[in-house]
């Protein structure tokens, strides 16, 4: 079983080596998403809310071309710049996430590059 790139122009290019997710079998790892607008590179938003918005968009433009959606994530991944953006963040991520059960998720404190408030990455299991 080999190793399935996933890219899609509704999520940002990766600047790296990187692809914006891999599928091998029935396993999905969309790689960490930032606040980019896939059509300009420029960064969506100066607050944590706005930026988890766009983040999340990413991710599930990533999923959405593997024929996933955030239901079949079971783990997400949440990286922070600063402690006091959790509620902020935590907020819109809800908006997100309404069907039940929901994934789990880890939330973890990071340094980004300058302007980048979040950072979000998904594993999915698919049918």
């Amino acid at each position: 079983m080999s190793k399935q790139e996933i890219r899609t122009a509704e999520a940002p290019t990766p600047v790296a080596k990187f692809s914006q997710g891999v599928r091998k079998g029935n396993i999905l790892q969309v790689a960490g998403q930032v606040a980019f607008d896939p059509k300009t590179g420029d960064v969506v938003g100066t607050t944590v809310a706005e930026q988890t918005r766009q983040t999340l968009k990413n991710v599930q433009a990533v999923l959405a071309e593997a024929g996933a959606s955030l239901d079949d994530a079971v783990m997400i991944r949440v990286y922070l710049t600063d402690v006091a953006h959790f509620a902020e963040m935590n907020e819109a991520y809800g908006e997100f996430m309404t069907t039940e059960p929901f994934s789990a998720r880890t939330t973890v404190y990071v340094g980004l590059p300058a302007g980048l408030l979040v950072e979000i990455d998904a594993l999915a299991v698919l049918s």
